[in-house]
């Protein structure tokens, strides 16, 4: 089956060259000029999106943030805004990737190629939705519990939430504040500290079973994401 990428920017030549260039790679290439249609498109679900940020009406970072809780795609951005407070919102914000135009387009490909080809290992791996494998973590959703071998990593409820929510989107970055929103919810007292502290503990659990294992990463002003092995 042809993957489905979808094209989203609103300038026509740009549009032409991508379509051009992923059609010609194997891929189903769908296209829309601003966030609306791209709106509207969404029921083909795509496997991954090229997203431009600067477009009139909706613009990217706002089309990300409104449609990343229903996508898991990856969300690639490709921008003429180019300095480190644009790369860092972009990130933050969920997606996946950010390229500055003008971009190489061999490098464009190759990553969307690693980002659906690691996308095609989480499902493979992950046929049965209730359990997922990284390395040798397996983490039960039904049974909410998280095991090395045989052994079961000891988890607060909302320890194992957060694994749970960064292990269900691999290369996600999440910033604090979204983590603790999703986990606390949004009329909870605390603040997204919190955060900082129970990944600290998720951490020293997993590595005491784990030694050497970095399943969560940390992107300094970012926020923090699960890595696709545990390498």
């Amino acid at each position: 089956m042809q993957e489905k990428i979808m094209i989203v920017d609103d300038e026509a030549d740009i549009v032409s060259l991508l379509e051009q260039a992923m059609t010609a790679e194997g891929y189903q290439v769908f296209t829309a000029s601003d966030g609306a249609k791209a709106l509207d498109m969404l029921s083909v679900v795509p496997d991954l999106i090229i997203l431009d940020v600067m477009m009139p009406g909706m613009n990217g970072f706002e089309l990300c943030q409104m449609i990343r809780d229903e996508v898991n795609c990856p969300i690639l951005f490709v921008s003429a805004k180019q300095t480190e407070a644009d790369r860092i919102q972009g990130l933050s914000i969920g997606g996946d990737d950010y390229i500055t135009k003008p971009f190489s387009l061999r490098e464009l490909k190759a990553r969307v190629g690693a980002h659906l080809r690691g996308s095609r290992r989480i499902r493979e791996s992950s046929t049965d939705r209730s359990l997922l494998r990284y390395g040798l973590l397996r983490i039960d959703l039904k049974g909410r519990e998280v095991h090395v071998h045989q052994s079961v990593v000891p988890l607060t409820a909302k320890e194992f939430d957060i694994v749970e929510m960064l292990a269900l989107h691999p290369g996600q970055v999440f910033s604090k504040e979204q983590i603790y929103d999703r986990i606390w919810g949004l009329e909870a007292c605390g603040d997204s500290s919190t955060v900082t502290e129970h990944i600290k503990k998720i951490r020293a659990k997993l590595g005491s079973q784990v030694p050497g294992s970095s399943y969560i990463s940390t992107l300094w002003g970012v926020g923090y994401k699960w890595e696709r092995s545990d390498a």
